[in-house]
């Protein structure tokens, strides 16, 4: 059993460069986005791209358990209106099968937002139907629904809604959940005392279940517990400190995942994944 830890790096100049780039910061885990995530339409992924990906993630030791893309910030898979809903479905379709290309087997997304013209309740239906259409047209590649900071409109803050989501999920064994540590603490989890982790985790695995727990970002928040902000920090920079993420090194219900940074100094990321892995012993 280990960890694995990494940061969200840059596959800029093509996704065959990721692995890379988190070889050079000894990251042991990697998250990347396999297309421009501002932007709805992309350039298919060559044959070259998809080589050499494989290729380096071989080169430097990258099975696909340690690898957790991104999907794009555009898409709103709980999007009330039809035209704007059938666009995010299309978009998230086609990040799918760009995982399975690169021979990925997860895809990590943020599920939705109201956009404050419907329910909590009818967007995790629409949301649900959009993962059941995108797993039923690809193979292989698991949804993880990421929870939110509970910022705007968006859901997904609460461990309920990732539970609700799940329950409608027609294919459970390709249905899982990422939890970020700063969107967790902006949602009003008390991950940071010690009574409060272990009643988080309590929480989440009554609700939701270990089970599904398929990745966690490990970023410091710059807002306190229940602010609704979502502002990542650098790690023991913020108003979580180091404590959690040396908990979350020992416990071992988070080996074998994906553990991401996504802190915003990128300049000291090395730093960042020596120290986690010093705290896991290894």
């Amino acid at each position: 059993m280990t960890k694995y830890i990494g940061a969200h790096v840059s596959a800029s100049g093509g996704v065959e460069n990721a692995p890379l780039n988190a070889h050079n910061i000894g990251a042991t885990a990697f998250a990347l986005f396999t297309k421009n995530q501002r932007q709805w339409i992309a350039p298919p992924l060559s044959a070259k791209n998809i080589e050499l990906f494989k290729e380096r993630c071989f080169e430097y030791g990258y099975t696909a358990d340690m690898i957790l893309p991104h999907d794009s910030y555009l898409i709103n898979l709980g999007n009330p209106n039809n035209d704007a809903l059938a666009k995010s479905r299309e978009s998230f379709n086609e990040e799918m099968l760009r995982c399975s290309q690169l021979g990925l087997k997860l895809l990590n997304f943020h599920p939705g937002s109201t956009l404050k013209l419907i329910s909590i309740d009818e967007c995790i239906a629409l949301i649900a139907e959009s993962i059941n259409i995108a797993l039923d047209k690809t193979e292989g590649v698991t949804a993880v629904i990421e929870n939110t900071a509970g910022q705007g409109s968006n859901i997904g803050f609460a461990f309920e809604h990732l539970a609700a989501i799940i329950d409608k999920i027609e294919d459970k064994s390709r249905v899982g959940v990422c939890i970020d540590t700063c969107h967790a603490v902006a949602a009003g989890y008390d991950l940071i005392s010690e009574d409060g982790y272990n009643k988080c985790w309590k929480d989440f695995d009554e609700i939701v279940g270990f089970k599904y727990l398929r990745g966690m970002h490990l970023n410091d928040a710059k807002k306190g517990i229940g602010s609704r902000v979502d502002r990542h920090d650098s790690l023991g920079l913020g108003v979580i400190g180091k404590e959690l993420f040396s908990r979350l090194m020992k416990d071992v219900r988070m080996d074998n995942i994906p553990l991401i940074l996504e802190t915003p100094n990128e300049e000291i990321w090395a730093d960042e994944i020596a120290w986690l892995k010093s705290e896991a012993g290894e």
